[in-house]
């Protein structure tokens, strides 16, 4: 890398002359894109607002594009306008004004722009440009574990899984949809429930009273249970993964955070079969409860139940084995 002198007599840390040894390649990066997006963002205040909600600073491939566009969304959270000048003014606050390039670089960012109105496709180029490097890091990072050869194949798998997820999660963007398209879309649901005979159009708890508040466990909702300890948490959730399982032939998962696998299924044995807890634990049946153990965990055995006890699971772990299940026809 050799800097160029200005005309002022000093080194431009923005301009560089980059040698690339024969065969070697460069991560994907667009600097004009990425100059042009910070143009129009200091031209006009819509343009700007837009890109805040589309972009995050380490999209930028430059350090010093990270500290203006880091400055634009200060700007943006204050709600102080976004301008050449306001720029300026708050990345000396900062004291990153020089590494941004300089007051002068920041005028030729907004001299160069004429108009904001191709921003948004100028941000997906710059958004896709970073997708790429970091689905490179990602590959680079999984590579390395490979060769290491000290972590295990099925952890190497969630660890791989979990760093491209963590890629998708990061930049997908939900579009702000306008109220009469989502009435659209809720009146035609509304209608095709309407044409079910059962009134149950989720997934059914098992629970009659609260079914029929419900309607059943909906897609896409998240149910908290809350309770105070001993207060039966455990044991209703699990009772709502057995109907669902045996009544319901749903597929479940369950994944504990603080029982093993074998006190959550001892549990499910107890309340199938109603023999006292503490046998099942000491395991002091007569041949009369042994009986009655074989015969009522019959359907028990057979249920589509899948329990993960990994402990201090992370949501992406979490995630990943879910998608792997459902990906297996293995999830309802």
């Amino acid at each position: 890398l050799m800097a160029q002198g200005t005309s002022r007599g000093r080194q431009d840390k923005r301009q560089q002359v980059v040698i690339i040894p024969e065969g070697g390649r460069i991560p994907p990066q667009t600097p004009e894109m990425e100059e042009a997006v910070l143009g129009a963002a200091m031209l006009e205040i819509e343009a700007a607002r837009m890109v805040v909600d589309m972009l995050r600073p380490e999209v930028f491939y430059s350090a010093a594009h990270q500290k203006i566009f880091a400055a634009i969304i200060e700007l943006n959270k204050r709600d102080q306008p976004i301008d050449l000048l306001t720029v300026t003014r708050e990345l000396k606050r900062v004291n990153e004004l020089e590494e941004a390039g300089g007051a002068v670089y920041l005028t030729e960012l907004t001299s160069k722009i004429v108009s904001a109105a191709n921003i948004e496709y100028h941000a997906r180029i710059v958004l896709q440009k970073y997708i790429q490097r970091e689905l490179i890091r990602a590959a680079t990072m999984i590579q390395n574990m490979v060769y290491e050869d000290t972590l295990d194949v099925t952890e190497l798998l969630d660890k791989s899984e979990d760093e491209l997820f963590r890629i998708a999660e990061g930049n997908i963007k939900h579009e702000v949809a306008p109220i009469h398209e989502v009435i659209k879309q809720s009146l035609a649901e509304i209608e095709e429930l309407g044409k079910k005979e059962d009134a149950l159009v989720g997934v059914p708890s098992g629970f009659t009273k609260l079914d029929r508040l419900t309607s059943g466990w909906q897609k896409s909702e998240l149910v908290i249970i809350a309770a105070r300890p001993s207060m039966g948490k455990t044991a209703f959730a699990l009772t709502m993964a057995r109907n669902m399982a045996i009544e319901h032939k749903r597929k479940v998962a369950i994944f504990s955070l603080e029982m093993s696998a074998i006190q959550l299924v001892n549990r499910l044995i107890i309340s199938e079969t109603e023999i006292p807890g503490e046998k099942i634990k000491n395991g002091k049946l007569s041949p009369e409860e042994w009986s009655l153990l074989e015969s009522r965990i019959k359907s028990l055995t057979e249920a589509q139940i899948f329990i993960d006890d990994t402990p201090a699971i992370s949501v992406f772990e979490l995630r990943a084995k879910c998608r792997r299940l459902k990906a297996q026809g293995k999830l309802d």
